[in-house]
């Protein structure tokens, strides 16, 4: 970690808490309240949840900004896990004594919707000394902080890579304490990376224009990035406001990656189809392509991959696929346009424009 960057950080923040003093404050009760709220969950209390109950106690989670209509979320999320199974889960990950690395890994195995970002928020509500959310805007602090190994992909956020954060957000802490900061345990550290570090880490990275390859290493990293780069795109259809799904069946004999689908009235609807490919032949993904453009809802199919298999697909789908309905979208890309979509819609709900009810 560099040190010189972390103790300037600490500094600033130091002097901005006695130049605004009001709204820092006010950050200081907003981190006793939702720890006073997710603590009043003991494990017998979160298993007799209601489903209002629950929309209450995920919904009040930062990870849920992005989403405006929260009740979809929630309804899906039960949906596709089963709400007892869903209930039990999140009492594991929380309560249970094993491992911490070890309930990671399972949870996020056996979930499905709940991702690093959410589940680290739980658990460091649930212990603030000992765990710090783990999501994008911590690792882009950290990168700044010049703290190496840093993940890039969801993949690559494991329950080892979380135990180290959470001890590098532990030294962080200890750093804050011998200043005349008051409240410095690693929900408090998640406001200072917020607050301080994360425009400093955002200002470096719009100078620098780092990229880094989607290449994949290994088999098994390849299947992450390529399941990785297909939730995004649900994500991002999602965020859309499309009816977005995975692992559709768009005509006899194609299973596509995702479909973004908008009604149209009484009259039908369009639908944009997309096959993403990380590595080996890219056959099965022309095939997939050519067979979708023959559902006539579909207004367009999309190739996503790296550069290099981009120019591939272009090739050998010509006269293959109307070039006219072929769109391609580099998988870097696609992260980087979640990215921006969360944030976005992140600042958008923070204005509470629209009711929840709506």
């Amino acid at each position: 970690m560099d040190k010189s960057k972390l103790n300037s950080a600490i500094k600033s923040f130091t002097k901005n808490i006695k130049t605004n003093a009001k709204y820092y404050e006010d950050a200081w009760l907003e981190r006793v309240e939702r720890k006073a709220y997710y603590q009043s969950f003991t494990k017998d209390k979160l298993l007799s949840m209601t489903e209002d109950e629950f929309f209450e106690y995920i919904s009040r989670l930062w990870s849920m900004l992005i989403w405006g209509n929260k009740k979809y979320i929630v309804d899906k999320l039960i949906a596709d896990n089963g709400f007892e199974n869903l209930k039990n889960q999140l009492a594991k990950v929380i309560f249970s004594t094993l491992p911490l690395e070890q309930r990671w890994n399972t949870f996020l195995k056996s979930v499905k919707g709940m991702g690093p970002a959410t589940i680290s928020e739980l658990l460091m509500y649930s212990n603030p000394d000992e765990y710090v959310i783990f999501n994008k805007t911590t690792i882009n602090c950290f990168n700044y902080l010049n703290i190496p190994d840093m993940p890039k992909y969801n993949y690559q956020y494991t329950g080892k890579k979380y135990l180290e954060v959470c001890s590098i957000a532990k030294e962080i802490s200890n750093s804050l304490k011998t200043t005349s900061i008051k409240d410095y345990d690693l929900l408090a550290v998640d406001y200072f990376l917020w607050d301080e570090i994360l425009p400093l880490a955002e200002r470096k990275t719009s100078v620098d224009k780092i990229s880094v390859s989607t290449n994949p290493k290994t088999e098994i990293d390849s299947k992450s990035l390529h399941d990785e780069i297909k939730e995004k795109l649900v994500a991002i259809g999602e965020l859309l406001g499309f009816e977005s799904r995975s692992e559709v069946k768009i005509t006899t004999g194609a299973v596509v990656d995702a479909v973004w689908e908008a009604k149209i009235g009484n009259m039908g609807k369009a639908i944009y189809v997309f096959e993403v490919q990380s590595k080996g032949s890219i056959d099965s993904l022309i095939l997939n392509l050519r067979k979708a453009q023959s559902n006539p809802a579909v207004q367009a199919v999309v190739a996503v991959a790296d550069e290099k298999q981009l120019a591939k697909i272009k090739k050998e789908s010509a006269g293959v696929i109307d070039e006219k309905a072929l769109r391609t979208w580099e998988s870097d890309d696609v992260l980087a346009v979640y990215d921006s979509l969360v944030r976005a819609h992140e600042s958008i709900n923070n204005l509470a424009l629209v009711p929840e009810s709506f």
